[in-house]
């Protein structure tokens, strides 16, 4: 396997008012193509800041971070959306899901701005529904479904472009304890498939699905960390 991804000596830092908060400090990692990474941390130790940066959603203090080759740091705003649109699918805890949209919108949103037409997103969000086994409530809305269906309509819309690197944030956060192994097996299916898998959670039990596994404490990646 070859590194598909480089981040090299990354730091964030945020001005609280006079304080000056280092949620980062000089994180350097590599991650393989393919691989199933999990990163782990207490809250605030920084995890959640180092997904972001990684998908583009927030810009570093300084470091590097190198995805396939590509220098992310030196993108503007709009190659970044282009870059993310082609290659990454998003993951969120929250589900972040259009409330007055049915599950079938939800999944097809992304895809009106890859310009794919109105026929091939209702195709790819029918087929896509129907492997985490939605299909039946392809019209219902978010508030029709319980929380571990509504992450399965998250990670169906995550895979609508066919990214090759899947960033999510808790994913099992806020599901019971069957909802969340459902959704882990999914997204370990997706791993064997080729895609490369990025987590962010506290739960030690995650810890059974990855290649990888990066601890986080004080914006630092502790000697604990494979």
């Amino acid at each position: 396997m070859s590194a598909f991804i480089e981040i090299t000596n990354l730091s964030k830092s945020f001005q609280m008012g006079e304080a000056t908060v280092h949620a980062l400090a000089g994180v350097s990692l590599t991650i393989e193509q393919n691989a199933f990474c999990l990163i782990m941390g207490p809250s605030g130790s920084g995890k959640s800041t180092l997904l972001y940066l990684l998908g583009g959603l927030d810009r570093p203090t300084s470091g590097s971070i190198q995805i396939n080759g590509l220098e992310m740091t030196a993108l503007d705003e709009n190659a970044l959306a282009r870059f993310r649109q082609k290659t990454m699918g998003f993951v969120f805890q929250s589900f972040n899901l259009i409330p007055s949209a049915s599950a079938l919108d939800n999944v097809a949103f992304p895809a009106r701005f890859a310009r794919m037409s109105a026929r091939e997103r209702k195709s790819r969000g029918l087929e896509l529904l129907e492997r985490v086994k939605l299909l039946d409530r392809a019209y219902h809305k978010p508030s029709e479904l319980s929380g571990g269906q509504q992450q399965r309509v998250a990670i169906a819309r995550a895979l609508i472009n066919r990214p090759t690197l899947i960033l999510a944030d808790e994913p099992t956060g806020n599901l019971d304890t069957a909802s969340g192994e459902s959704i882990m097996a999914l997204l370990q299916e997706l791993h064997t498939e080729g895609a490369t898998v990025i987590i962010v959670s506290h739960d030690p039990r995650l810890t059974a699905y990855a290649t990888q596994i990066v601890q986080i404490l004080d914006g630092k990646i502790t000697p604990e960390s494979l």
